[in-house]
């Protein structure tokens, strides 16, 4: 079905193909997500994360049987102011970037096809368990296949966390994410993470940022609603605090399964106060969750009490970092390196913990 004058939604009804394996969508004006399948033989199920966005109309996965690759591939949407920078913000900053936790690209394409319009699309890695958003705000209430554990959350956590630092303190010249949030975090085949979607990104110049913080930004607003730092809306220029403040709602949502746009948060109350007003208690409201999903894989029932503690201990450490990355004030926000040492010291007492069976948690 490549190279046609095809568009409009992607069709739904080819979910009824129960023997489909792959399908070629690319030269079309398509729009909209693939539907997942109910099938697990055919391989189009679970590719399409959650979330797409308007600049990015279609993600699909195109399979070389002859490499025996499988890639998913980002086409942008040219009709939407934007796309074409982001397009080119994107390939500006993946071709600076190789860290085991940023998305892999694998080509770029700029084109026209055969009706004389301009195309432009991405190839990745296939990351064949979509992206962290439908897993942290499953469809379906079982807890066993459709939940993270604890320690896959901690686990994608550092790896954001790890991406970000790298981002941000290993390029030269530094690179700034912009519009981290659940659906740019893609999940391999272990539930391993990997951050992508750099349209936003902002490369600062090589003279330090001291600059343009003392500066206003003539972009406009860059980020997601819910997850943008709350200087960007006064006009104030991109820093590496503006990511810190989308890693600590990142994180906030991760761990207590509140998402920074739900209803309940109007006015001047968001995720941040929500959980920061009553702190203990957002902590047991997870831990309950969290421990129902340990209690249904754990076949080990000693020690049910200390153990229900130790992922208490957990979530407050998390969320404790979640809180004071999110700060009002950019200056107020723990530093992204300090976070980076903290989450991966919450992870491995954790995993020590659990292994023994022993309380390490401190404060």
């Amino acid at each position: 079905m490549d190279h046609n004058a095809f568009s409009g939604e992607f069709p739904a009804n080819l979910t009824a193909c129960v023997r489909l394996t792959t399908v070629y969508l690319q030269y079309n004006q398509l729009g909209g997500r693939i539907p997942a399948l109910a099938i697990n033989s055919n391989h189009l199920e679970g590719m399409i994360p959650p979330g797409i966005g308007s600049i990015a109309g279609l993600r699909c996965a195109l399979e070389d049987e002859g490499a025996g690759v499988t890639m998913a591939v980002k086409m942008f949407n040219l009709q939407m102011s934007g796309s074409s920078r982001s397009f080119e913000a994107e390939c500006e900053a993946l071709r600076r970037v190789r860290h085991r936790c940023l998305i892999k690209i694998i080509t770029c394409c700029s084109s026209i096809d055969q009706q004389g319009q301009e195309f432009k699309a991405l190839l990745f890695e296939f990351m064949p368990n979509g992206s962290l958003d439908g897993w942290i705000h499953p469809k379906s209430s079982n807890l066993t296949s459709n939940t993270l554990s604890l320690p896959q959350r901690l686990s994608i956590a550092v790896d954001i966390l790890d991406a970000l630092d790298y981002l941000h303190n290993h390029c030269q010249p530094p690179i700034i994410h912009c519009d981290l949030k659940p659906s740019n975090i893609l999940l391999a085949e272990e539930k391993n993470a990997k951050v992508g979607d750099l349209g936003m990104s902002k490369i600062l110049p090589n003279s330090t940022t001291k600059t343009l913080q003392n500066s206003k930004s003539s972009i406009g607003i860059r980020g997601s609603i819910g997850y943008i730092a709350p200087e960007y809306g006064e006009g104030s220029a991109v820093t590496r605090a503006g990511d810190t403040y989308s890693l600590g709602v990142l994180l906030l949502e991760m761990f207590t399964g509140r998402s920074p746009t739900d209803d309940i948060f109007r006015d001047s109350m968001d995720l941040h106060k929500f959980i920061a007003a009553s702190f203990l208690d957002r902590a047991l409201d997870s831990c309950q969750t969290i421990w129902l999903h340990e209690e249904a894989n754990d076949t080990d029932v000693t020690n049910a009490s200390t153990k229900r503690r130790i992922i208490q201990q957990c979530l407050v450490a998390v969320l404790r970092l979640g809180i004071s990355c999110s700060k009002q004030q950019p200056r107020d926000r723990v530093l992204l390196a300090d976070a980076v040492s903290e989450i991966h010291a919450i992870r491995d007492k954790y995993l020590r913990s659990w292994m023994v069976g022993i309380e390490l948690y401190v404060g």
